[in-house]
């Protein structure tokens, strides 16, 4: 039977992880790039979502959700033909077609994320060539694997709400599109600074607020789970923010908002998997490590192997993403506040389970968008002109300003 409050609060979740999007990884993004670019940056986060959308009905979600195989799905649902509309979603008390949007803010958000890593500097036609494949190739398999009763779900992986389904996906795939691209012009000494912090403040706590629905969304009803989720959902939120902070102010003498919001998502992509699994204590120790882990990669990614991921993607995404599904097998034992492992299983068993999905997801992500890429470049190109990347995306390819003053 449908349960009306189970079938609410998917509704509600799923219009807080679609605001997580648009607008709020778009402003997020969009303040930390030159004004010259702002506008370029919002639109691929809209396109995105439009692009994604229509996919996702065309067949994504029915390869991700549908069939019994290991590895992909099938057509059976492409379009929802044949899904009547009081259908329920398999294990659960929501209508599919609520399930079906839910799945769908996730499958926008996931490619979004990788607009950090090639802000400036990317085609615009070649964008919409990668996220349509990327997210088919890439986004879809992994989402069976682990969600959909694929051969990860089979081994046991935990994995909530997405650390390796959206975070690690989109991270090591954003650090080979910025490899491919190659860095912004002046980087990493002439790099200009944000230039509206405000925006990007604003755009983080839409997508803290957002947070709530994708954590707490994925138990898939009202209940304690969805409680607890969101619970530790702000505490991790809260303690990577403060880590980062206090990192910076011994550092530099200065906190910076940039910093402080920056943490913030660290200490939320790190929850993602765990959220459901862990309780409030672990959810501290989660937040103190990804803060800390997720600030000393930046520092790695840019300075120590000089790779422009220009917003620090597979820093806070990737790398918090999978620090997260590691400890997820730590704090989910029930002698630390969780709700306990597998019967018969050890901390020790699950960690090994945790890292096969780990490093299953990273080298197929890994490796199908390099052959993305490379297919592009040999087609048709990737990165702008010189010209074009000095004066600004806005004008040159859009033909808008931000600001028109």
């Amino acid at each position: 039977m449908i349960d009306a409050g189970n079938t609410a609060w998917l509704i509600t979740a799923t219009a807080l992880v679609l605001f997580m999007t648009l607008p709020g990884l778009a402003l997020f993004y969009g303040g930390l790039v030159r004004a010259e670019n702002l506008l370029s940056v919002l639109m691929h986060s809209f396109i995105i979502a439009c692009l994604a959308s229509v996919l996702w009905l065309a067949g994504a979600y029915s390869l991700a959700f549908s069939g019994a195989g290991d590895w992909i799905g099938n057509l059976d649902k492409a379009l929802l033909l044949g899904v009547p509309r009081d259908a329920i979603a398999a294990g659960t008390t929501i209508p599919e077609t609520v399930f079906f949007m839910f799945q769908m803010t996730f499958a926008i958000i996931t490619p979004a994320l990788m607009i950090g890593a090639f802000v400036e500097r990317l085609r615009f036609g070649p964008l919409l060539i990668f996220t349509a494949l990327w997210l088919l190739l890439v986004y879809v398999p992994v989402t069976h694997w682990i969600w959909g009763g694929g051969w990860l779900a089979k081994r046991g992986v935990l994995d909530f709400a997405g650390g390796l389904v959206v975070h690690l996906t989109a991270g090591i795939s954003a650090l080979v599109l910025a490899v491919a691209l190659g860095p912004r012009l002046g980087f990493p000494e002439d790099v200009k600074p944000p230039h509206a912090p405000w925006m990007s403040m604003v755009g983080a706590c839409m997508l803290w607020v957002g947070w709530f629905g994708f954590n707490a969304g994925s138990a898939l009803k009202a209940s304690g789970d969805a409680g607890m989720a969101m619970t530790v959902t702000q505490i991790s939120a809260a303690t990577a923010t403060l880590v980062w902070v206090a990192i910076e102010w011994l550092k530099f003498g200065k906190p910076s908002m940039v910093g402080a919001i920056t943490g913030t998502i660290a200490g939320l992509a790190t929850i993602t998997p765990a959220s459901g699994y862990v309780g409030p204590a672990g959810a501290l120790v989660i937040g103190l490590v990804g803060g800390a882990i997720c600030y000393v990669m930046v520092g790695v990614i840019k300075r120590r192997l000089k790779i422009d991921d220009a917003l620090d993607v597979f820093a806070v995404h990737g790398v918090g993403g999978a620090t997260g599904v590691l400890l997820t097998a730590v704090f989910a034992d029930a002698a630390l506040g969780g709700i306990g492992l597998v019967e018969g299983r050890t901390m020790g068993g699950q960690t090994a389970i945790q890292l096969t999905g780990i490093v299953a997801v990273l080298l197929w992500s890994a490796g199908v968008s390099f052959v993305i890429v490379k297919a592009i470049q040999l087609c048709a190109g990737l990165r702008v002109s010189p010209d074009t990347e000095e004066q600004g995306l806005d004008v040159r390819v859009h033909g808008e300003r931000a600001y028109n003053m």
